[in-house]
C-alpha cells in the first residue's frame, strides 16, 4: 500500500500495484469514491511504464504481456483466436481513468467515446507485447461538480509494430454513480443516461 500524496507523484505503476488499484487496496487514506481499474479480466494492462502529468495535459503509457491461453482468444474466435479490437480500444479507456486519479479526480470513472479509431493490424496469441501510447491533450477537474474528463488520443503496438489508432477517446469521473451494494436493489442499480446537468 501507499500513501494518497505518493500515489499522486508516482510515474509509474507496477502490475502488482494495478491489480491492488482494481480492488481498492492500493492506497490507504484513498479519498471517498477512489477510481478503480477494472479487475481480471477485464483489466487491460499489466504495467504503467510512464505517467507524466504537464498542467492540463499529459502522457501515460503502459504494456500487457500476450498469453497463448488469455481468455478472448478462446471465444473470439473459433479456429481464428484474435484480440478483439474493442480492449485495446478499452485498455486507452482505462488508462485515462487512471490518469484522471492520478491528476486528481475522484469518482467512478466511465467511458465517454471517442472521435476515430482505425484498426490496420491484430493480436494473435504467438505475440509477446501489447504497448498503449496516450497523449492527454486535456485534462479539466470540474470543482462544482466534483467531476473530471480527460481527453487524449493513442497508437496500440504490438511487438513494435503500430497496429491500433483512436483519436479523442474521452473519460469522464463522476460522484455518487457508484453501485457497492451490488447485487442489491438500490439507487444506482440501473443505467440509462448519464445526467450531465451538473457538468
Amino acid at each position: 500500500m501507499m500513501r494518497y500524496a505518493e500515489f499522486l507523484e508516482r510515474g509509474s505503476f507496477s502490475k502488482e500495484e494495478l491489480l491492488a488499484l482494481s480492488q481498492g487496496r492500493l492506497v490507504d487514506d484513498a479519498p471517498a469514491e477512489f477510481v478503480r481499474l477494472p479487475a481480471p479480466p477485464m483489466l487491460m494492462i499489466d504495467r504503467v511504464t510512464a505517467l507524466v502529468r504537464d498542467g492540463c495535459r499529459g502522457r501515460i503509457e503502459a504494456e500487457r504481456d500476450v498469453h497463448l491461453d488469455d481468455w478472448f482468444f478462446h471465444c473470439h474466435f473459433r479456429d481464428d483466436p484474435v484480440q478483439p479490437g474493442c480492449l485495446g480500444v478499452d485498455a486507452i479507456w482505462q488508462l485515462l481513468g487512471l490518469y484522471c486519479a492520478a491528476a486528481g479526480a475522484a469518482g467512478s470513472g466511465r467511458a465517454l467515446g471517442c472521435r476515430a479509431v482505425e484498426f490496420f493490424g491484430q493480436i494473435r496469441p504467438r505475440d509477446r507485447l501489447v504497448r498503449y501510447e496516450v497523449d492527454v491533450r486535456r485534462f479539466t477537474l470540474l470543482p462544482a461538480s466534483g467531476a473530471a474528463i480527460a481527453i487524449g488520443s493513442a497508437r496500440v503496438l504490438v511487438d513494435g509494430e503500430p497496429i491500433y489508432s483512436i483519436q479523442d477517446a474521452k473519460v469522464g469521473v463522476f460522484r455518487d454513480i457508484a453501485y457497492p451494494d451490488y447485487p442489491l436493489p438500490s439507487a444506482n442499480a440501473v443505467g440509462g443516461i448519464l445526467d450531465r446537468s451538473a457538468s
